[in-house]
């Protein structure tokens, strides 16, 4: 099972702490670095030193760090027309030398769009947004050198568009599309999707919503096993209870609560979790959410004591 570490910097982060838990990550040797795309604090924290965009942290840790993974779970489809998007990712893949993958969603955090201007649509349509933006970035980069592209559709038209920059990753940076609805994101998925995700929920949620989206793949004649299928929990994992107690308290949780809901515990404990995980849902990668981005100590003891247990 691989393990990525998936940061909320909206929470409060500036680059430099990004930079830390990369690095941190990389050195440990997990397989990816992802962070989410919000504008916006959640919850009562002040959310200082303020928000950092998604595409910029991660063209800097294309160039501060050297193996590890880079990308998002997931981008907002409100926050970017879908040209300059495609533009951005490949501009990274290509600052990486072909590490990015990139996340897509509808958006749906309503105040941070009222707080920095964003129009924020109604469902069905940040959804029919989104589908497009799928089309369209998938459809660039999936342009062959010195062919054209154009799309017309209700939201986005491209026209004789030369298609470029291409990203190093062919035929293109893996593409991730996650969420729980039931007809829409699971048809979305098959469509365009190399990976699945299925975030902050319990087994039977995350396997339910899985056989919807193999479902759905079969619907239009594609093979399920094509598609990585993950999930992303919050990690509170210590040495003893007592360390688990104390981080639960510094991300403001109840150490039951996140045993019970997340990934918490000592490191045997979570190896057993995550092998109940994997046997219920089939899930071959999981996101570790990091809400306290100073903890690098625990960053290094799943590295150290859970992921060799995995296989």
């Amino acid at each position: 099972m691989d393990l990525r570490i998936f940061t909320e910097p909206q929470q409060g982060a500036s680059y430099d702490d990004l930079l830390k838990v990369a690095r941190t990550a990389e050195a440990a040797g997990y397989d990816a670095f992802f962070r989410s795309d919000h504008y916006l604090v959640m919850g009562s924290a002040s959310g200082e030193p303020g928000p950092t965009d998604a595409w910029i942290t991660l063209a800097g840790l294309a160039r501060d760090t050297e193996r590890i993974r880079l990308g998002t779970l997931v981008n907002s489809a409100t926050f970017r027309l879908p040209g300059p998007l495609a533009i951005a990712v490949a501009q990274v893949d290509q600052m990486s030398r072909g590490r990015v993958e990139l996340g897509l969603g509808a958006g749906w955090y309503e105040r941070e769009h009222a707080a920095y201007g964003i129009p924020f649509p109604e469902l069905r349509e940040r959804f029919d947004r989104l589908a497009e933006q799928l089309e369209v970035v998938t459809g660039l980069w999936g342009t062959l050198p010195g062919e054209r592209y154009g799309f017309s559709g209700a939201h986005y038209t491209v026209e004789d568009s030369p298609a470029l920059p291409k990203p190093v990753q062919r035929p293109r940076p893996p593409v991730i599309v996650g969420g729980h609805g039931k007809r829409r994101t699971p048809e979305l998925a098959a469509r365009f999707a190399d990976e699945f995700n299925c975030a902050f929920s319990p087994p039977d949620a995350v396997a339910e919503q899985f056989d919807r989206v193999d479902a759905a793949c079969k619907a239009i004649g594609r093979d399920p096993g094509e598609l990585v299928h993950s999930f992303a929990q919050v990690i509170c994992v210590g040495r003893d209870d007592a360390e688990v107690a104390r981080r639960a308290v510094t991300i403001g949780r109840e150490a039951s609560e996140v045993r019970e809901q997340g990934l918490a515990g000592t490191p045997a404990e979570v190896v057993d979790r995550l092998g109940q995980w994997r046997e219920r849902t089939g899930a071959t990668r999981v996101y570790l959410q990091l809400l306290d981005l100073a903890d690098l100590d625990q960053v290094e003891l799943i590295a150290a004591e859970v992921a060799p247990q995995l296989g």
